[in-house]
């Protein structure tokens, strides 16, 4: 199959939504996936979803009507079950919800990182409880104090479909918020799929006042459909094998193989550019630009993320996204680049608690990055770091988040 036949039946399976199973085949049959029970096993899952959804949004439609609204008559009972996919790390699942989602006929629907949703639900719901009952009122139809229903509102008349990447529930605050919130969602028809690297049970596991979360584990066992995608193969880490982390010095060498590892790690053929593009993260209401992404790999360079006025908030930000980080340009720093320097300590202190992986190109050496300088002790276990991410232990780690 040449290039251009690829590129129009991939569009022409996009364009008509045939759904998830179709085009997990497809990219089966032109080399892009490798054949996996287990994860075909989830694909049929997701396409009968895919069309229930489908039959679904329809219906709904015809109910949402302002007389069927006044006589009670919109039901959400026949709302399909959604899925809550779990299992070890690199085994697909993001990728099979991708597939999912870009999919969908359904038009209101979202696809977002569970870190970033939360994010956004905190700074609602702190709005909220600093308005006044007049503001309230002006904005849902409700003054209530109560934030969590005008909030589910909201949600789902913008979302029918809601997926979730990386669920994981590691705050008391979270913890005491989830259950309303998504018995409040389920109430009001929205749909949802989330994917975690924990198996209902141990979410949450050890947190404080961990007792007060147990009922809201058994809704999601009720109210979802719970898929363990256990394949044998860690595509990631097969990915990673014989892959070094840490190029220097900076030069054309350097560049070809951090080139290398980028189609490697995303597994695309390095001719194929038509899932590889820039991406946008939304930062405490700021948008943070990524110039080149693709399943979950970002490349970004050191002058974009440690010369310019970013802090935590962007590098958490990138470290929930993303599994793997791809660094271009970093130079040797010394007195003169004390705040470049004191940004990129921020900056792979964010990815090594989220355990992510850093494959960079460098002038030097990690030891002699930052030889002088205000916070050059500090910076010593940044080098430390730098020299753990780069180890097979390290590299073995799922993505924390």
């Amino acid at each position: 199959m040449t290039k251009s036949e690829t590129e129009f039946s991939r569009q022409e399976l996009k364009d008509q939504k045939s759904g998830p199973k179709a085009l997990y085949n497809f990219l089966i049959d032109v080399g892009e996936f490798k054949p996996d029970t287990a994860q075909a096993v989830v694909v049929n899952r997701l396409q009968a979803l895919h069309e229930q959804l489908t039959e679904y949004e329809q219906k709904r439609a015809q109910k949402t009507g302002l007389f069927s609204r006044l006589l009670g008559k919109d039901k959400t009972s026949s709302a399909p079950q959604g899925f809550y996919i779990y299992g070890d790390v690199g085994r697909g699942k993001s990728m099979l919800m991708d597939l999912f989602f870009n999919q969908s006929a359904v038009q209101a629907k979202r696809r977002v990182h569970f870190h970033a949703f939360m994010l956004e639900i905190h700074a609602t719901i702190h709005a909220w409880r600093y308005m006044s009952a007049e503001d309230r009122k002006k904005q849902s139809g409700s003054d209530a104090d109560d934030p969590i229903p005008p909030l589910a509102d909201k949600i789902a008349a913008e979302s029918l479909l809601l997926c979730f990447d990386e669920f994981q529930v590691t705050d008391v605050t979270d913890a005491m918020i989830l259950g309303r919130l998504f018995s409040a969602l389920w109430d009001r028809g929205v749909v949802m799929v989330l994917t975690s690297n924990r198996v209902p049970d141990d979410l949450y596991i050890g947190g404080l006042n961990r007792d007060l979360f147990l009922p809201t584990i058994e809704l999601l066992k009720t109210r979802m459909s719970v898929i363990l995608l256990d394949g044998p193969t860690d595509y990631r880490m097969a990915r990673m094998q014989g892959v070094p982390t840490y190029y220097h010095p900076s030069g054309e060498e350097t560049t070809k193989s951090l080139s290398k590892a980028f189609w490697r790690l995303t597994d695309h053929d390095v001719h194929d550019r038509s899932q590889v593009g820039p991406e946008t993260l939304d930062v405490q209401g700021r948008s943070l630009e990524i110039p080149v992404a693709s399943r979950g790999v970002a490349v970004v360079s050191f002058k974009k993320m440690c010369a310019a006025a970013l802090g935590a908030a962007d590098y958490l930000a990138i470290a929930w996204r993303y599994h793997t980080v791809i660094m271009v340009g970093i130079p040797q720093m010394g007195p003169e680049n004390r705040n470049e320097a004191k940004r990129f300590v921020t900056f792979i202190d964010a990815l090594y608690e989220n355990n992510v992986k850093f494959f960079c190109g460098a002038a030097v050496a990690p030891e002699d990055l930052y030889l002088e300088g205000h916070g050059h002790f500090e910076f010593q276990r940044t080098i430390s770091r730098l020299m753990e991410m780069q180890s097979e232990e390290y590299l073995a780690k799922g993505h924390a988040v």
